[in-house]
C-alpha cells in the first residue's frame, strides 16, 4: 500500500474541470435565455407586440345619438325633443397623481366644492367617477388644456324642448343616467335610444388619450330611430291653454282632456293641468306631475257611465230609443237606496232621452233591469259586466304608448255574488259610481259608441323612422269589431245631438255649434269616495264630460275629467265638464277643420 500524508483527500476535483462544469453550466443557460428571446421577439413578436399595445388601449362606449320626437303642424313635422352635444367629466382615480392640485385647477371651470372633487379624485376600487355633468364645448377645451393626467371628457346628448312644456306628461324625459322616464321617452325607450358604440382609445402611460380618431372605432353607433306622435301641435296649445284656464277659474286639483279621432284612435292631443317643465326635471317638488293623468288616474266617472249602460240595453233589445217608463224617484235594490242627485222624488214619466237629458240614476237603473227582464239579477250583471269590459274596454290598460306600468286599469268588480249586495254594486256602476276608469279608456269605449260600433286602440305614435331612413307608418288597429251595432251607434249619436239641443234651450247657449256641426255629449258628476269615513265625500265631486263634434258624422271625441273642483254654480259636471267640453269643441270647429255637413 501506497503512503498518503494524513488528511489529504485524494479524490479532489481539478480546479479546470470544475471550471470547465461552470462555464458549461452558463453556456448552457444563456443559450436557453438566448432561445427564449428569439421565442419572443421573433417568433411570437407580432402576439407580443398586440399584447403590449392593448395595455395601452381602452375601450369607451360611444352613445348613440338618441331619436328626436316630432308633432304634426299642418304638413309639417315640428320637434317637441331635440339633442344638444354637451359634456360628461370623469376621472381614472388610479392615474390621478394629483388629485388636490388637479381638484383646485377644475374647480374654477366646473364649479361646485374643491374638496368633493378632490374626494373624487382619490376615490378607491373604481377606475371611473364623474366629476361633472352637461358642460359646455368652452370648458371642455379649458379642461383638455390642462392636459391633467387620468381626466377626461366625453360627448353626450341631452335633451332640450324647443317647445318648452308643451305636451311634457305625454313625452316624459331622460334622466342623467340616459334613461326615458314616464310617457314616451320611456315606452319607446329602446327604440329611441339605438345601439351604442365602442371606441379604442390609445393612451399613454398616464392614461390620456393619444388619438381619438376613426381608426379606434372598434363598433360605429347606431342612432335611435325618430319618432312623429299623432299629436297636432296647434291643437296640444290650445287644449292646454283652456286646461289652464279651468284649473285657475274652477280651483281644480287637476283637470285633464283627450281629444281622439273616432276613425282612427288617433290621439290628436293630450293634456293635464298643472303640468311641469321636463328641462328642470330635477326641480320638480311633486312628483304626480310627471304623470300624465289620463292615463294614470281612474276615479268613479259618474253619470257618463250611463252612455254605456244605455248602449248596452240597446244592443240587447231591452230599450229602445223611444221606450218610456215611471220614475218613482228612487230604487231599494236589496237595501241599498237609488235616488237621483238632484231629486229623491217621483219625476213622473221619463223617455230614454230624458234620463240622458236630466242625468236621472234611476233611469240607468230601470235601463238595467231591463236587461234583466224587469230586475237586476245575475243574467243582468254579466251582461253589463261583459259590454264594460270585453265590448268598451273598461277595467283593463288601452296600450297606449306610455310609460312601462304606468298605465292604470281601473276596477271593475265581477258580476258574481260576492255576498257583499252586488246587486246594488251594479246599480251603482249602472249610473258610474262603484267602478273605476281612466279618461283614456273612457273615450276609447265611447269613440266605438259614436264611430258606428269600432274600437280602435289608441296610440300615440304616427310613424318612426330608423337611422337608414326607414319610415314606418303606424296603422289604425281594430281591437273589437261590432262593440255595438252600426243601428245602435247611430240612436246614441242621435240621443247625444237631442241632448245637446236640449241643454241650449235650457240655458246653455255656449253648446250652440251652428247649423253646419253636429255636436253632442253627456255630463258626470261623479262622487269621490273618501277612506276616511267609508263613505262618499259630502263636500267635493269630480266633473266629467263626454262628447263629440262633427259634421254629418262624429270626427272627435272629447272627454274632461276636472277633478275636485272648488269654484262653480251647480252640479260638477254642467258647471265645469261641459263648459271645458265647449270651449274645446269651439276650438277644434273654429281652427282644426272639423268637416261640417254637406247639406
Amino acid at each position: 500500500m501506497d503512503w498518503q500524508p494524513a488528511g489529504e483527500n485524494t479524490n479532489q476535483v481539478n480546479p479546470i474541470t470544475r471550471m470547465r462544469w461552470w462555464w458549461g453550466v452558463l453556456v448552457f443557460f444563456f443559450a436557453l435565455f438566448a432561445i427564449r428571446l428569439f421565442y419572443l421577439q421573433v417568433i411570437r413578436h407580432d402576439y407580443y407586440k398586440e399584447a403590449a399595445l392593448s395595455d395601452q388601449m381602452k375601450q369607451y362606449e360611444i352613445p348613440a345619438t338618441r331619436g328626436i320626437i316630432t308633432a304634426q303642424l299642418g304638413d309639417k313635422a315640428v320637434p317637441l325633443v331635440l339633442n344638444q352635444k354637451l359634456y360628461t367629466l370623469y376621472a381614472d382615480p388610479t392615474v390621478v397623481d394629483d388629485a388636490e392640485k388637479s381638484a383646485a385647477k377644475l374647480q374654477p371651470i366646473i364649479g361646485g366644492n374643491v374638496d368633493d372633487i378632490e374626494k373624487l379624485l382619490k376615490s378607491k376600487n373604481t377606475r371611473y367617477v364623474i366629476l361633472g355633468k352637461k358642460l359646455t364645448l368652452a370648458q371642455q377645451k379649458r379642461i383638455l388644456a390642462l392636459k391633467l393626467k387620468g381626466i377626461g371628457t366625453q360627448e353626450q346628448d341631452y335633451r332640450t324642448y324647443p317647445q318648452g312644456t308643451l305636451a311634457s306628461q305625454v313625452l316624459g324625459f331622460v334622466n342623467d343616467d340616459g334613461q326615458g322616464v314616464y310617457g314616451i321617452e320611456q315606452a319607446l325607450n329602446k327604440q329611441l335610444s339605438g345601439v351604442p358604440g365602442e371606441l379604442k382609445a390609445v393612451t399613454d402611460i398616464n392614461g390620456v388619450p393619444l388619438a381619438t380618431n376613426a381608426d379606434n372605432v372598434l363598433l360605429s353607433p347606431i342612432k335611435g330611430n325618430d319618432v312623429e306622435l299623432t299629436i297636432n301641435l296647434g291643437m296640444q296649445a290650445n287644449l292646454e291653454n283652456i286646461l289652464k284656464d279651468a284649473q285657475a277659474q274652477y280651483l281644480s286639483k287637476d283637470v285633464s282632456a283627450v281629444v281622439l279621432d273616432v276613425d282612427t284612435g288617433e290621439v290628436k292631443a293630450m293634456a293635464n293641468y298643472p303640468t311641469y317643465d321636463p328641462a328642470n326635471y330635477q326641480q320638480v317638488e311633486d312628483a304626480s306631475l310627471f304623470n300624465n293623468m289620463t292615463v294614470t288616474e281612474p276615479i268613479e266617472p259618474g253619470s257618463i257611465t250611463k252612455l254605456f249602460t244605455t248602449a248596452a240595453a240597446l244592443e240587447k233589445g231591452a230599450i229602445t230609443p223611444t221606450s218610456s217608463f215611471y220614475d218613482p224617484g228612487q230604487w231599494n235594490i236589496n237595501g241599498g237606496m237609488v235616488v237621483d242627485v238632484a231629486e229623491d222624488h217621483s219625476q213622473g214619466q221619463q223617455t230614454v232621452l230624458s234620463v240622458l237629458d236630466k242625468s236621472l240614476n234611476t233611469g240607468a237603473t230601470w235601463m238595467l233591469m231591463q236587461i234583466g227582464g224587469g230586475q237586476i239579477n245575475a243574467g243582468a250583471r254579466g251582461i253589463l259586466y261583459d259590454y264594460f269590459t270585453k265590448h268598451f274596454g273598461l277595467g283593463s290598460p288601452t296600450g297606449i304608448e306610455q310609460g312601462n306600468g304606468e298605465e292604470a286599469a281601473g276596477v271593475v268588480h265581477k258580476p258574481d255574488d260576492n255576498g257583499a249586495n252586488i246587486n246594488f254594486t251594479y246599480a251603482n256602476m249602472s249610473y258610474g259610481q262603484a267602478y273605476t276608469a281612466t279618461a283614456i279608456q273612457m273615450i276609447s269605449g265611447f269613440a266605438s259608441l259614436v264611430n258606428g260600433g269600432t274600437y280602435y286602440q289608441p296610440h300615440l305614435v304616427a310613424q318612426t323612422t330608423s337611422a337608414d331612413g326607414k319610415v314606418t307608418t303606424v296603422k289604425p288597429k281594430v281591437v273589437r269589431a261590432n262593440t255595438i251595432s252600426k243601428q245602435v251607434s247611430d240612436d246614441i249619436v242621435s240621443l247625444l245631438e237631442q241632448n245637446n239641443t236640449n241643454h241650449i234651450k235650457e240655458g246653455f247657449p255656449y253648446l250652440d255649434f251652428g247649423p253646419n256641426y253636429n255636436v253632442g255629449g253627456k255630463t258626470g258628476t261623479a262622487e269621490i269616495y273618501d277612506p276616511q269615513t267609508g263613505g262618499y265625500s259630502n263636500t267635493v265631486n269630480n266633473g266629467t264630460y263626454l262628447g263629440f263634434v262633427g259634421g254629418d258624422t262624429p270626427q272627435y271625441a272629447i272627454v274632461v275629467y276636472n277633478l275636485q273642483p272648488q269654484k262653480y254654480n251647480g252640479f260638477a259636471g254642467a258647471g265645469t265638464g261641459q263648459t271645458v267640453f265647449a270651449n274645446i269643441a269651439h276650438m277644434l270647429i273654429n281652427n282644426f277643420g272639423v268637416t261640417p255637413k254637406k247639406n
